[in-house]
């Protein structure tokens, strides 16, 4: 969520709300995430966001887009897929629109296509993002942290796995319904992770930084227990904790820090300088694991939702 607020707008301000985006609108879309990540610093929309531009219609998602006149000047995903939750949402405007009331208008429509039942997240908890959730009428509910730390000089120990636990890559079609459930189980409380699906899957296999000797998987005989799926951002030069999955079963005995271990080692051969990850802030476990490894916050995202 980025945004500046008040002022009237100048000109005539229409939003649609559409369940797809034709190619021509998709494109508008994607410059102007890319002008607003250029004067931000980081993107407004998560990569499942950006991914779902694309592809057609898909349940539970829509897309909002503001214009001023004939320019596009903002745009809203909302994602109604959570059984439990509130409808989530990411928007921005764009850096040249700010300050004409186009993210209170933005946020406005949301709540009316929510029913008033929404979630927003803040990339980057930017001070204009927290006065639009402040009057929009959200509250503060959950805190990501984006951790990092060097990979130049690496020394971590070898990895040891638990006695009958092996080790191997994925293999792209072969393994992709064992991942997905261990994802799903794995993840079985977080909203966003735990409910990708097989096309999800296969958006992140058609993209160009998918790497299947990067994306670990970890077997009790022939009973998939855990995974890292590490990422490399090929332009910033850092590489990713993309997904790190252990099976409730097989939770407690130090699998979770052996992929961890594995996954970091990896990325440290390609010359990385850098790795990231993210984690709920009050997921203290995670986060304590994650800084005996060395990671320490470097920023944050914020959701704001309304009062249910």
């Amino acid at each position: 969520m980025t945004s500046d607020d008040p002022a009237s707008a100048p000109g005539p301000r229409s939003i649609e709300n559409l369940s797809a985006l034709s190619p021509a609108q998709t494109e508008a879309v994607l410059d102007l995430l890319a002008e607003a990540a250029h004067s931000d610093g980081r993107q407004a929309v998560s990569e499942q966001g950006r991914l779902q531009l694309r592809g057609g219609p898909r349940e539970g998602v829509s897309h909002l887009l503001l214009s001023a006149g004939d320019e596009l000047v903002a745009y809203a995903q909302l994602e109604d897929t959570d059984p439990v939750e509130a409808p989530a949402a990411e928007l921005v405007v764009h850096p040249a629109h700010r300050g004409h009331g186009h993210g209170r208008a933005l946020g406005s429509a949301l709540l009316a296509a929510s029913g008033k039942r929404l979630r927003v997240w803040a990339h980057g908890g930017h001070s204009a993002a927290r006065h639009l959730a402040q009057v929009l009428g959200l509250s503060l509910f959950r805190e990501l942290r984006q951790m990092r730390r060097p990979l130049t000089d690496l020394d971590l120990p070898e990895p040891v796995f638990p006695e009958g636990v092996t080790v191997r890559t994925f293999v792209p079609g072969q393994d992709d319904g064992a991942w997905l459930a261990v994802n799903a189980a794995a993840f079985a409380h977080h909203p966003e992770q735990g409910s990708l699906t097989q096309r999800d899957l296969d958006d992140r296999k058609a993209q160009p930084w998918f790497d299947p000797a990067g994306f670990f998987l970890a077997f009790r005989e022939d009973r998939l227990i855990g995974f890292h799926w590490t990422k490399v951002h090929a332009e910033e030069g850092i590489g990713e904790v993309y997904v790190l999955g252990v099976a409730p079963g097989a939770q407690g005995g130090g699998l979770g820090r052996s992929l961890t271990t594995i996954g970091l080692r990896h990325l440290a051969a390609q010359a990385l300088p850098t790795a990231m990850l993210y984690v709920d802030a009050d997921n203290k476990a995670a986060v304590s694991v994650y800084e005996r490894l060395g990671f320490v916050t470097y920023e944050t995202d914020l959701m704001y939702r309304t009062e249910t």
